[in-house]
Formats: structure tokens, sequence, C-alpha cells
């Protein structure tokens, strides 16, 4: 599989600014998912021989996937086009992580107006990362990249990570962060501890922005468009005190100035959880409608628990028309579209 056979079949990328040319008009009018994951017989392979026992460290155990439920689903939900990443957890072995993201572009090839993905990068290798990023976007068409709220306990923001984000600031790379379990956890007898998605996983990916904004990292890499996932975690009850904070810090010359609001300004956050009845506007306190796209976590949440909230945000957005902004105007500034 290389770009050659990509051309051929119309898919035609571009990584200066990765941009959809060949999807422009199937992408313009179109209602994406970003948050949603495939379960690839590569990346259940990578788990067995690294002897990763997903369900030991989610807590949960991994779902069923298959390209055809998965488009069953998109159409009983009104999806048109899914941005497809890999699933948790993270994956860092670098032969396993291109096994994962070929598979993931045989499925776009197949379904080129249902899927998109982004590439996986085996974190925190640099010289790897950097090379499977252009890798990923030149020969299979990824659309940007999934990163881990950690990786072995590096978090997103650690100026080790600087090299990788600097060749993504250069190409204005979609990034699309997703939460890692913190190295070290409170296993027994919490339950927050055994379960990651209950509590863990929020806090992580909030964890993680907040040392991205500590670390005035939307400063250094301005061009890049970082998702934010599940409503923002715990950002907007962060909002306040975050900000103050580092201005307290800053005055006590503990951390560099870093206006907080400025770089919550340049996220973008997805709608995976449960936007309705409360989150949607929580998250409305540190964002603007311009910032918001849709997820579904699809198929970590179930198809038939996904259509029952989407049923409720949706009833909600029309109430407010909103339908269109969320759906498909913020995602066509976002794509480029």
């Amino acid at each position: 599989m290389n770009r050659r056979e990509f051309l051929k079949l119309g898919l035609i990328f571009t990584v200066g600014g990765l941009n959809l040319n060949a999807h422009a008009e199937i992408l313009s009018s179109k209602k994406i998912d970003f948050h949603a994951h495939a379960i690839t017989p590569a990346y259940v392979n990578a788990l067995e021989k690294l002897g990763i026992d997903a369900a030991k460290v989610e807590g949960f155990p991994l779902p069923k996937w298959s390209v055809e439920e998965h488009l069953q689903f998109m159409d009983a939900a009104g999806i048109d086009f899914t941005i497809l990443s890999m699933a948790t957890p993270h994956i860092s072995d670098k032969f396993a992580v291109r096994a994962i993201n070929g598979e993931f572009a045989e499925i776009c090839i197949a379904y080129p107006n249902r899927f998109g993905f982004v590439a996986t990068l085996p974190l925190p290798n640099v010289e790897s990362s950097i090379e499977e990023f252009f890798y990923s976007t030149e020969h299979f068409g990824a659309l940007g990249v999934k990163v881990a709220s950690n990786s072995d306990g590096i978090y997103l923001g650690d100026e080790r990570l600087d090299p990788i984000f600097a060749a993504l600031n250069e190409k204005s790379a979609l990034v699309i962060i997703h939460p890692s379990p913190a190295k070290f956890l409170p296993r027994e007898g919490v339950v927050t501890g055994k379960v990651m998605a209950l509590f863990e996983y929020p806090a992580d990916t909030t964890r993680a922005v907040l040392n991205m904004l500590a670390n005035n990292f939307f400063g250094k890499f301005p061009r890049l468009k970082v998702i934010v996932p599940h409503c923002g975690s715990f950002l907007p009850y962060m909002n306040r005190r975050a900000g103050a904070m580092f201005q307290m810090l800053a005055a006590m010359n503990l951390m560099e100035p870093v206006n907080f609001a400025d770089g919550v300004k340049k996220l973008f956050f997805d709608t995976a959880g449960d936007p309705m009845p409360e989150q949607f506007d929580m998250l409305l306190k540190i964002a603007s409608l311009d910032q918001i796209i849709f997820g579904t976590d699809y198929p970590y949440v179930p198809a038939q628990v996904v259509l029952r909230k989407k049923k409720l945000f949706d009833e909600e957005l029309a109430k407010r028309g909103l339908t269109d902004k969320i759906y498909i105007d913020n995602a066509r500034i976002l794509l480029e579209v």
C-alpha cells in the first residue's frame, strides 16, 4: 500500500496542512464523528504479543468491532463520516503501530466516503514518532494523529516531546488527544483505580491539557489543531482554579506567565460522553460554539447507548439552532474542507 495506490483511488491527501482535497465535496455538508475507534486484528495481535491485558488495564472488556457493524451504527445514528483512531490501551511498539496504521488505511481505502483515520504514534519515542507521522500522512493518507495523554509517564506538554510537535506544527496537523492511565495509580481498594473510564481517563486528559497550557504548548505550536475529548473532561471545573493558580505561581516565579484563558481558546472539544443535560453547557463556560465538534466513543459506548444519548443531544441542538454548527460547520473549519 503506497501513495500511488491512494492516488489511483482518488484519495489525494496533501501533507502540507493535511488538506482533504479529494474529500472536500464529500465532507462539505456531512455530519462527522471525530471520536470513534476501530479494533483491528493488528491491534489485537499487538496486545497479545506485548503481553497487555486490555481488560485488566482498562477495568473494562475490549469491545468487539467490525466495519460492517460500525457502518450499520453510523446509518442508524445519521453519521455520514467517521474519523477512526486506535483503541486503548495505547501501543508504543513502532512495528505494531505501523501495522495498525496500515490496517486503518485499508479500511479507509475500502470506504473512502465513510471513513478517515488519524495515525497512532509510537510515543514517547521521538525519532520513531516523527517518522511514523510523515509515513502515515504521506503513504497511508492519515488525516492527523492520535496521541495519548501520557506515554510511559511522559505527558503532553513535556519538553522531551517538543521535537515531535514541532514537526506536526510545520504541517498544521490535526491532533486528537485520548486518555491513558497514569503510570502509578492506587489500583487496590478503590473503584477509580480499577475502572479507568470512571475517573482516571477524564482526570488524565485534564492533567495532560493543564501541562500543555502551563508549558506554553500552544504558544510554541500555534498551528496545531488539538481536540480534547469527552466534553473537555474536567477542564470546565478547572477553568477558574487553574487560571488563578497559574497567575499565583507566576507571581512567585514558580512558572512562566501563561494566559490560561487564551490557551483554552486554541482547543477544540468533542462531545463524546454525556453532553446532555449538563456537560454541554458546562463546556460553553470555557469554550465558544466554534470550538465544539461531535464525537461518539463508539464502540466503547455501545450503539444503542449512543443512539439514546444522541437523540437527546439532537433535540437540544435543534432547539438552539446549532445542528449544522456542531455537526458540519465546525468540522469543515477543523478539517480545512
